[in-house]
């Protein structure tokens, strides 16, 4: 499983010209299923995203996570993340889950992270996104759980 987040002031997501979802200080995450993943992966991963201290504490340090600050969490289903970029001038999307295996890990995730923050918001998976955001700082990360 693999989680592009970026702290942002703000983030939204608009499908067919219309805002779905959107939230003010937290974490924009993109979220790529891959093949092997697992519900147990995916607990961990939500984990690791709202407990992730990116968040400045009063010395300017990134001590704090989304728990700590009360943020918000906007999650949106990437499957372009898992691909094989390694040869050629096209990705290979072999790595990547099925349709019926990200659905079920994407909607999994976003059941753990209610579990540890309150605001959990969402894109429409499988849709043609529009994404929007304040990226703050800019501060952006990978994170590969397996």
């Amino acid at each position: 499983m693999i989680a592009l987040i970026q702290r942002v002031t703000s983030a939204s997501v608009t499908v067919d010209q219309q805002c779905i979802s959107s939230i003010d200080e937290g974490i924009l995450l993109l979220l790529g299923v891959e093949k092997a993943d697992t519900p147990a992966i995916t607990k961990r991963m939500a984990e690791r995203v709202c407990r992730y201290r990116i968040f400045e504490d009063t010395s300017g340090k990134m001590n704090l996570s989304l728990l700590n600050i009360q943020g918000s969490l906007l999650v949106v289903s990437q499957f372009t993340l898992p691909a094989d970029t390694t040869r050629g001038s096209r990705p290979s999307f072999t790595p990547a889950a099925s349709p019926e295996l990200g659905y079920a890990l994407y909607q999994e995730f976003i059941k753990q992270s209610h579990v540890l923050i309150p605001n959990v918001q969402e894109g429409q998976f499988g849709a043609d996104m529009k994404v929007q955001l304040t990226n703050d700082g800019p501060v952006t990360f990978w994170l590969q759980q397996n």
